[in-house]
């Protein structure tokens, strides 16, 4: 079974929830594209880039179903952790990290992985969750988002604790796939059990940091905050320190009881997971260990865990402070109570207006793609009209030159034609024909001639004519006077 939620405490609840939400987006508004998480793919060995953070770069076996995602978690391009991600638990199993210093400050900073929703997705860096709305497929789908966690009573416990970073590794730290739902209490106990434990008992007893190599993880249960993301019912942390006097050691905390930290071998804890599991190879393998380091190990957490059981039964004056701090809790938890609300519809506001602000950059985007994709398809269309323009010059030209030969041929042809024509006509003929004007202008004074003697011969002939008729005019009268008229005296 896994925990229920537990009261907040005034003080712990009011700095978490400003931090959570108010940091949340200004910090990341500020710095939202440094972050990267990348989705290692089926085809790269291990955790790919991230194998550093595993003793010999092997990363423990056994966690082999299909809903488990490998992210190598980076920042500044510079891997930072590795997660083993379960998209149907949304929680991460366990995060691999080295130890590099406590933090200075916790600024939070929270981003989600696209990747784990939509793997075709190009996006290969974390990013605000405002951001991704309408850009990610099915985004929360396989993964936590905060409104999982707003108003449910639980916080984002990160299995890599960010106090035990610092600079670029801590910010790091601060992503949805590195966080589990811890009460705010628990998460409290949580981190600062494993930042005292890793500081003080682990960290001294190994030769360097970076041979120092821890796994956090849950286990998850089938409690589920608003029916989505398992609660887990216990935290557990594996250390291994990598050198020559190496060691292995487990811790296991139940959420169920807050102040607990059992100690344990690295094979007892790891029969608490799943079947076939196996943390750690080599030298930490096992339970191969230096048994005067792990007694001393054993030592300082038991002591570590003695002083928190101090803290809580110690003296009457620690007794009296704590029931005014649970007073004050109670008198305050209405107050706190509101405060969450107030700052929830503050973030669903300020997402609306992200999401308000998306639109219409998509919308005024769309309008300037559109446009800008019309006048390119007129500056196209008018290349391409000039194109054939151009194209068609040379093709005219070589026309009008073909005709103009084709013309030409066609008058040398006629010429030799008519030429061949005329070589055919008789020279005689050419003869007779170059001749007939030397022999008309000849025969003009015979012509001449021989008119005015026609003229002569008309003119003679109608004299003679005339005369005949005249002397013919004059026998008729004669002799019809002769015959007629009586014959008078012979004087008459």
């Amino acid at each position: 079974m896994g925990p229920s939620p537990y009261p907040a405490q005034a003080d712990s609840s009011r700095e978490r929830t400003m931090k959570a939400l108010v940091l949340f987006w200004l910090c990341v508004s500020l710095f939202p594209g440094f972050s990267q998480g990348r989705v290692v793919g089926e085809d790269e060995a291990g955790f790919a880039e991230c194998n550093v953070f595993f003793p010999g770069q092997v990363p423990p076996e056994g966690f082999t179903e299909p809903f488990h995602v490998k992210i190598c978690q980076q920042y500044n391009r510079e891997p930072r952790f590795a997660t083993l991600y379960s998209t149907k638990d949304k929680i991460p199993l366990y995060s691999a990290f080295k130890y590099t210093k406590a933090a200075q400050n916790e600024e939070e900073s929270w981003l989600v992985e696209p990747q784990v929703d939509d793997p075709d997705n190009d996006q290969q860096e974390m990013v605000l969750e405002a951001d991704l709305v309408g850009t990610v497929a099915n985004l929360g789908a396989n993964q936590a988002l905060t409104s999982d966690y707003v108003g449910s009573g639980y916080e984002r416990g990160l299995l890599n604790p960010s106090l035990l970073n610092e600079e670029d590794f801590q910010v790091a730290t601060y992503t949805l796939t590195n966080a589990v739902p811890l009460s705010p209490s628990l998460s409290k106990t949580w981190h600062r059990d494993v930042g005292r434990v890793v500081e003080q008992a682990l960290a001294p007893h190994c030769p360097s940091k970076d041979h120092l190599y821890l796994l956090a993880g849950a286990i998850p249960s089938s409690v589920r905050v608003k029916g989505k993301v398992s609660v887990p019912e216990a935290l557990w942390l594996a250390a291994c320190c990598d050198a020559a006097e190496g060691w292995s050691l487990g811790l296991v905390k139940k959420t169920s009881d807050e102040n607990s930290l059992a100690d344990l071998k690295v094979g007892e804890l790891e029969e608490q997971l799943l079947a076939g599991v196996e943390l750690f190879k080599g030298s930490c393998g096992g339970d191969t260990k230096n048994k005067e380091k792990v007694e001393a190990i054993l030592q300082a957490v038991g002591q570590i865990r003695a002083g928190e059981q101090v803290g809580t039964n110690g003296s009457q004056e620690s007794k009296e402070s704590g029931l005014v701090r649970k007073v004050a809790g109670i008198i305050a938890t209405p107050f706190i109570k509101l405060l969450e609300l107030l700052i929830y519809l503050l973030v669903e506001l300020v997402k609306f207006t992200f999401y308000f602000l998306w639109l219409v950059i998509k919308r005024v985007g769309s309008t300037l793609l559109d446009g800008a994709s019309s006048l390119w398809g007129g500056v196209v269309s008018y290349l391409q009209a000039i194109s054939l323009v151009l194209i068609s010059i040379p093709y005219d030209l070589g026309r009008v030159v073909a005709n103009i030969s084709l013309g030409f041929l066609e008058i040398v042809q006629d010429v030799a034609f008519l030429t061949y024509r005329i070589l055919r006509i008789p020279v005689g003929f050419v003869l007779h024909l170059a001749a007939f004007p030397y022999y008309s202008i000849c025969a003009i004074p015979s012509v001449l001639k021989d008119l005015a003697a026609g003229i002569g011969g008309t003119f003679s002939l109608a004299v003679d004519a005339t005369a005949t008729l005249l002397h013919g005019f004059y026998y008729v009268a004669s002799h019809i006077a002769k015959r007629f008229v009586p014959k008078g005296s012979s004087g008459d």
